[in-house]
Formats: C-alpha cells, structure tokens, sequence
C-alpha cells in the first residue's frame, strides 16, 4: 500500500512557481536594503546551547529545537530522564531568530567591521510552534540591524528602509507603531504596580488587541485595583488622542504629552519625537507612522525604542524590532548599542501580489524526443549568450496542458524546433500568450 508522504508537520514544499515569487521579493527586499547602505553578512543556522538559552530570547527559548551531543550512551540518557531534565544532553541548537546570533556574529568579528556596522541578515529560523495559519516551524526572517549607534538616527534609519521595502513589495495601509521599553517601565511605576509585577502587568496590557481596554483593566485590577484604574485613565487619554489598536495615536510631542502622565519618561518621550521628526517627511504614501504606549513586544532583550507592523490584512503583526543596547556586551563585555528591525516574510507573502517572474525573457525550446542534444545545446548556447533564459522541453499530444505548465513556471516565450532549425536566427520565437 502506497502511503501519503506530506513535508513535516509545520514545515512546507515550495513549487517552482512559488519559490520563484519569493525570491523576487526577497530581491525586492535586499535591494532596497543595499541602497541604504546595508550590507549582507551570513551566520551559522546552529549556535551553542548555552548561547541560546542565556535569557536573551524570551518565551521563544522555550520553542528552540536542541541537538542531541554526539557519543550518548544509554545511561546518559537514563540519567537525565531520572533528573527531569534533558540539557545535559545538548550542546547545540538551531536559532529561533537572527537576532541572538548576529550579536555573537559581531562580537566574534568585530574587529573586521565598521565602527557603525549596517547589516541584512536574511535566512531561515526555526521554532517549535504549534503549526497554524501564519506560524511554522521553519520560516524565514529578513532583518536589518545597525550595531555602534546610539542615537534616533539608526532607528530614523531602520524605519526609513523598512517601510520603503514594504513601499516597493506593493503593501499599502501599513501602520509602524512605536513605543519604549522606558515609558512601559515608569508608565507602570506611576500607576502603582511593583517592579515585582511589572512582567504580569505587561502581559496584560500586551492583550489590549484580543481584549479591549476593559478586558485590560479588569485582568489588571486582580493583580493591582488601584494600579488598574489608573492604567484605565492613561488607555483612555489615549483612546481620546485618536488612537486605534492597529495603529496608535500620530508620533509627535502633542499626541505622547496628550497620553501620557505628566512626568513619566519625559527623556524616550523627547527621542521619539525626534525620531518622528527625522522619519515622517520620508515615508511612502502607504506607510503611517503612529505611538503606541500600550506596544510591549515580547522579547526580554529590548532595552529602549520598540516598533511593530500592523496591517488591516493581518491578524498579527507583520514585523517588528526594537533597540537591544544590553545585548552585544553580554558577549564582549562591554556595552555596545544596537538596534534592528524585521520584515515578517512569511505573512508579507500572504499579502502581497507579486508575480513569479521578473521581466526576464524566458524562452521555451520545444522539441521533438528524437533530435540530437549538440543541435539543441547549440541553440541554447546562442540563446543564452544573447541573455535569454533558456528551457528545453518535449513536445507533448496535450500542448495546451504543456503551455499552461509552462506559464506558471515563469516561461515567457516559446519556440519549436525542427530537424531543418539551424540555428537561433531560424526560430520563431513567440510570447507564450499569443
């Protein structure tokens, strides 16, 4: 009995048409990237264990895929079933993201980069998920980061290049939100809450989008009343500045001063308005750029600004990143400041509209079984070196079935090849529509 044999669980085939389609926006992507100044770095799929799982990646550590150390016995194995624990058994792990190993990446070769190193960092991550629309288990990330600069201006930077790559990917309506980490922090000092229940209470606020503002205050108020009410107040004044959980209230001095109690982180509030300042004159059309103070992001290695992407499209966020300045000097030693954003590649590419192909010629030789191989080698080589791509096929009884294959595979022309065709100035060569 022949059985199903399906990729694994959360893990997908791409056909060539697909993966073409991704390609191209990736092109798209790394080409906007290059053009301000990033340049590409590659890094090991696979770091250490201990690197991993070091407190610097948040829940998603509890979601690595680990490696099992080479030479384990039985009995290593019985022993750590006996401890409950299985970390003994591991040494390595594949990432979960770019981030944690770009930071080992510059720390490694730091003396061969730029004092302000601009780096694209494009490849697959991996994750234990448990598999559902827009979440796999392998899947790409496309992040820019600038390590070295500690100023709006590498923020200014990364949000500038990111929303024109989302401009020339064809996504309209994109909301980039922003907050800091530092105003989370004293916005709930100011409301009362211990620095005990700060990581609770920002659970919470980060389930605004699932369950409202009551919904918040209410889940708050078991942990902390009074904390909650006033919690209450701050969603209210920023409901009352125009805001809307997809976007936020408008990035600038009136709107955070409008939101926020008087006092409460006063110096990030001034460094998003400059940010605002430096970003907004340049945004595509499609691309707002909005303050949220209820925005957390998830990760424990954020320090200082945090920026996410809402689109009406998607029910999650479409990418996101933030200043991680405590990062690099964890490797080092010293504190170096840091800061990155990325695309989320996966649910762009349920978004956008981009065809297979680019604007390449790609020819289809269309020939009989019994012709030489030299006499249709020699046309592609002629073909090829007047810069077509070039493809060679059998003739087939269902030609409109063959033609229609052909087009989603990205062939733009065809041409027939007969025992007489002497070479590439003898063929028709014909677009494949007509």
């Amino acid at each position: 009995m022949v059985q199903k044999v399906n990729a694994t669980r959360g893990m997908r085939d791409f056909l060539p048409a697909e993966k073409a389609r991704r390609e191209r926006a990736l092109n798209i992507i790394r080409e906007v990237y290059r053009s301000h100044g990033f340049t590409e770095i590659e890094a090991p799929a696979v770091e250490d264990f201990g690197r991993l799982h070091s407190g610097l990646g948040g829940d998603n550590e509890k979601l690595s895929f680990s490696i099992l150390k080479r030479g384990l016995t039985g009995q290593d194995l019985s022993d750590a079933a006996a401890a409950e624990s299985t970390d003994s058994l591991t040494d390595l792990g594949l990432r979960f993201d770019l981030t944690v190993p770009l930071a080992r990446y510059y720390a490694t070769n730091r003396a061969q980069l730029p004092g302000v190193f601009r780096a694209i960092h494009i490849g697959p991550v991996w994750r234990a998920e448990r598999p559902q629309r827009g979440r796999y288990r392998q899947f790409v990330q496309s992040d820019i980061d600038i390590i070295g600069e500690g100023s709006a201006l590498a923020e200014a930077e990364l949000i500038t290049a990111t929303s024109q790559a989302l401009d020339a990917l064809g996504l309209q309506d994109c909301a980039i939100r922003v907050n800091d980490r530092r105003i989370l922090t004293e916005l709930l000092n100011h409301c009362g809450f211990s620095e005990e229940e700060h990581a609770a209470a920002l659970i919470t606020v980060d389930k605004l989008d699932k369950i409202g503002a009551e919904g918040v205050v209410a889940e708050l108020a078991e942990q902390n009343p009074e904390a909650a009410d006033e919690i209450g107040r701050v969603l209210a004044r920023f409901e009352q500045a125009g805001a809307t959980v997809a976007g936020g209230a408008p990035l600038n001095a009136e709107a955070i001063a409008a939101v926020l109690p008087e006092g409460v982180a006063s110096e990030a509030a001034a460094h998003l308005d400059e940010l605002a300042q430096a970003v907004t004159p340049g945004l595509p059309a499609g691309v707002t750029l909005c303050f949220d103070p209820t925005l957390v992001r998830g990760m424990g290695y954020y320090t200082g600004t945090i920026f996410e992407i809402a689109h009406p499209g998607s029910g999650s966020s479409v990418g996101g990143g933030g200043r991680y300045d405590g990062m690099i000097g964890r490797f080092l030693g010293e504190d170096v400041p840091a800061v990155g954003f990325s695309i989320g590649f996966e649910r762009i590419m349920e978004l956008v509209e981009l065809p297979s192909s680019s604007d390449a010629e790609v020819v289809a030789l269309i020939s009989d079984k019994d012709l030489p191989a030299f006499q249709l080698l020699a046309l592609k080589r002629e073909l090829l070196d007047a810069g077509k791509t070039v493809r060679i096929v059998w003739r087939q009884k269902n030609m409109k079935a063959l033609l229609s294959n052909l087009a989603a595979e990205g062939v733009t022309h065809t041409a027939a090849v007969r025992a007489e065709t002497a070479g590439a100035a003898d063929l028709e060569i014909r677009p494949l529509a007509g």
